[in-house]
């Protein structure tokens, strides 16, 4: 069996594609097929938002791998390979950005799952010029095209989307990238977490912040907190830092890979945390969120969670806490709370 997912597979048929090029890798790429690519280019660099895989890829010396929201490196490449991403929109925003970067006359590859709405590439890519599927295997595409026209100029700033959030007596504007959970809504799950917040002080970690709801409501309700913001998206850290910016609040926001960079002093962990990598479910960021926290915990510090009803958490709580609080629970969500 394969250790690569399912469109490297698809890539790995097509390595003529590849040969004697400079290739930049993007997008739902989360296996090492870059590190048998550089076998066969000239060169191989990835740009990732998520900083899992970034760290994974620093122990390779073989390929170039830059973590960011917005590629602002010089890079040299004449070929994009573009793992599809399971948002649209963070396809489109790639492509955009990533071509304006290369410009040209760069060569385009697009791999993914049938399932992810790939075939959208067609249409998406008439600006740039045309492309074609030439493969297709395990449910997966395989398309190849090249950018014949002048990509348009990229700005960053035109990508958030603002919209605005009600909660009690106040108004925030939220502020999000393409791709970010909670793209343009109020998550009714983050709601009822707030909704169940005991009284707040001192050092909060809103972990997953994504767009930065959670940790921007607590900040405007306990303005004396120290706060702190993380996710594994570089998308979502550019989100919190731009909607604490817009609503003036303070907050120290950064990358972190479950809790490979954050402190260990923490009196509040607060989170809504994600079940889904890509297109598949997974619980293990949960899993290591919920199991190593009291070491992340001051004495009597406390950890609340929102999570999906049928999500079997509350043996993972008890296992490391003693004991798993019940708050509030819906037809949909269940608040979880804990104390060291």
């Amino acid at each position: 069996m394969s250790a690569y997912i399912a469109p490297s597979q698809i890539a790995q048929r097509q390595l003529v594609h590849f040969a004697g090029k400079n290739v930049l890798v993007a997008g739902e790429v989360e296996d090492l097929f870059p590190i048998e690519l550089s076998h066969t280019c000239n060169s191989v660099c990835v740009f990732t938002t998520n900083y899992g895989y970034h760290r994974k890829l620093s122990a390779y010396s073989e390929v170039q791998s830059i973590f960011a929201a917005e590629l602002n490196e010089e890079v040299n490449a004449d070929l994009l390979l573009l793992y599809w991403p399971k948002a649209k929109a963070e396809a489109e925003y790639l492509l955009n950005m990533l071509l304006a970067k290369l410009g040209v006359n760069t060569e385009v590859v697009v791999v993914g799952e049938n399932r992810s709405g790939i075939k959208s590439i067609e249409k998406m890519f008439r600006r740039f010029g045309h492309i074609k599927k030439y493969d297709s295997a395990r449910r997966c595409s395989y398309y190849w095209g090249q950018c014949i026209e002048e990509p348009p100029r990229f700005v960053f700033e035109q990508w958030f989307k603002e919209y605005q959030v009600e909660y009690r007596d106040m108004s925030l504007i939220i502020r999000s990238l393409p791709g970010v959970f909670s793209h343009g809504e109020f998550d009714v799950g983050s709601q009822l977490l707030l909704d169940n917040l005991p009284d707040i002080d001192g050092k909060v970690l809103d972990f997953g912040c994504g767009a930065g709801v959670i940790g921007c409501v607590i900040a405007k309700l306990n303005p004396d907190i120290e706060l702190e913001m993380c996710d594994i998206s570089a998308l979502a850290v550019a989100s919190s830092q731009a909607t604490l910016e817009r609503n003036q609040l303070n907050g120290n926001v950064f990358a972190s890979d479950v809790y490979s960079d954050t402190g260990s002093d923490y009196h509040f962990i607060v989170s809504n945390p994600p079940f889904h990598a890509g297109l598949e479910t997974s619980y293990s960021a949960t899993e290591s969120l919920l199991g190593n926290s009291p070491s992340h915990l001051k004495s009597n510090g406390t950890i609340l969670i929102v999570a999906n009803s049928f999500l079997k958490y509350p043996p993972i709580i008890e296992a490391a806490f003693g004991h798993c609080n019940t708050l509030s629970k819906t037809n949909k969500f269940v608040i979880y709370q804990a104390k060291k």
